[in-house]
């Protein structure tokens, strides 16, 4: 997994809308990129309808929450529609962005996912914290927390 310190890479992907999103879109405020293994899953869906329900908590911290998963931009319309969700679900099926931050993938009933894991980067596109292994349950508050104690701290950028 991408390391602390780090430039997270730019990239250019669609939303659930099919708007194509970048890092630089997200300059001079907090991001929290979680990756997920699957639309409409147990504990994807769990992860992502907490997101939505702290979405406000997170806005009020300057920090923008979006989840990403090598599911297709359809895929990710139908899920957010379904569950009310208001988060920016990306679209990466190729697995490029995912490979650069260079995220774990797992095997699962004979299919390989990204494993659920999140990046917190800080607003000037640096990498401020990982996580790896995330159980969805309770993630979000525990992300809040943690990058309000970093928002007091200065960055550090490694080459």
């Amino acid at each position: 997994m991408l390391g602390v310190g780090l430039k997270f890479p730019e990239f250019a992907l669609p939303n659930q809308d099919g708007k194509t999103t970048h890092l630089k879109d997200y300059a001079g405020k907090w991001l929290v990129l979680y990756v997920y293994p699957k639309d409409d899953t147990p504990g994807c869906t769990i992860q992502a309808k907490s997101f939505t329900a702290t979405k406000e908590e997170f806005e009020k911290a300057n920090i923008v929450v979006v989840g990403i998963s090598a599911d297709d931009v359809e895929s990710h319309k139908n899920f957010c529609s379904k569950y009310s969700m208001t988060i920016d679900l990306l679209s990466d099926p190729k697995g490029e962005l995912l490979k650069k931050a260079d995220v774990k993938q797992t095997e699962w009933k004979a299919q390989w996912y990204w494993e659920r894991s999140t990046f917190v980067i800080n607003p000037d596109g640096v990498v401020a914290k990982t996580y790896e292994n995330v159980k969805p349950d309770g993630h979000e508050q525990m992300l809040l927390a943690d990058i309000k104690k970093l928002q007091s701290q200065p960055a550090r950028v490694r080459h």
